[in-house]
């Protein structure tokens, strides 16, 4: 008996590691990326569909490698979506060997080249981190409306609507940038993080940005890289230097003790959120969120 008992539940638990098949769903699966994607994505289809993250709250995608288990989810979703511009770098191939068999949404693929910021002359060096431009971000979702349309033409109205809804509140949050940044720029200050993740926002809102580490999380800053900033710091008089939510403070650590040595106290703020969204239910959970808690933590530690 207890043989038995032991065999069915093994049983149960396989079945439940495996996904729902697209005949016994209630609504079609959405698989997005990331955490950033996944939120702004329900947002637009509401209830309509079960959106899910591949990548967990406070996975670096840069690093990201899928598991076997998340190639399952990705090959019995009903639609994948993801940034594209090589931020899911390691997964490329991936996506595609998907395209011969799923329905999958690049979010980038008609973005302006000219609004694309560039860090060298290859194809991957393109910086992915769009959304912290808000005004580029909206962009993309747009595109990815009109692609849930065109999956889903039945969706059409509700998507529009939803869209409509979203897209007034991702304007006011571009506009408290704005203000925030500018009384900012204004005292001198400048924007000093872990790695080139918020070159967008310094684009859009003409804010200097510095970043330790390069554009991926996979370079290491040198001691002349240290000394260069570390001195940019004191001449700006800038006030704190902000570490990042997927990121190792170590190197900024070292920024500090740097600026130290010289005289000038400075201060480890932050965490940013910048590659992945909190957790749900918390204040940087979603996508307006994270904006608005990076924007809180910049200013508060900036303009004291």
């Amino acid at each position: 008996m207890k043989r038995r008992l032991f065999l069915l539940t093994i049983s149960l638990l396989l079945q439940a590691c495996k996904w729902d098949s697209p005949d016994t769903r209630s609504k079609p699966l959405i698989v997005a990326t990331t955490s950033i994607l996944a939120d702004a994505i329900s947002v637009i289809v509401g209830d309509s569909a079960d959106v899910r993250a591949l990548m967990p709250a406070g996975v670096d995608p840069h690093l990201y490698k899928a598991s076997v288990r998340d190639l399952d989810l990705l090959t019995e979703a009903d639609l994948v979506i993801y940034h594209g511009l090589y931020l899911e770098g390691k997964m490329t191939e991936i996506f595609e060997k998907l395209e011969f068999s799923q329905r999958l949404i690049n979010i980038s693929e008609e973005l302006p080249e000219e609004k694309l910021l560039r860090t060298g002359p290859e194809a991957h060096s393109v910086d992915p981190h769009i959304w912290f431009d808000v005004k580029l971000w909206t962009l993309a979702m747009d595109y990815s409306a009109k692609e849930l349309i065109a999956w889903k033409p039945e969706w059409k109205d509700y998507i529009q609507e939803n869209w409509s809804t979203y897209q007034k509140d991702l304007v006011a949050a571009d506009q408290e940038i704005q203000e925030k940044v500018s009384e900012l720029h204004a005292k001198g200050m400048a924007l000093v993080t872990a790695h080139d993740a918020f070159a967008y926002f310094g684009e859009a809102y003409g804010f200097e940005v510095r970043g330790l580490q390069g554009l991926s999380t996979l370079s290491e800053p040198g001691l002349r890289d240290l000394g260069d900033l570390a001195q940019f710091i004191i001449d700006r008089n800038i006030k704190a230097v902000f570490a990042e939510q997927t990121i190792s403070p170590r190197a900024l650590k070292a920024l500090v003790e740097a600026c130290e040595q010289k005289g000038h106290q400075i201060e480890l703020a932050g965490p940013l959120f910048t590659d992945s969204l909190d957790a749900a239910n918390t204040p940087a959970g979603t996508y307006l969120g994270m904006i608005k808690t990076n924007l809180e933590i910049i200013y508060q530690a900036l303009v004291s």
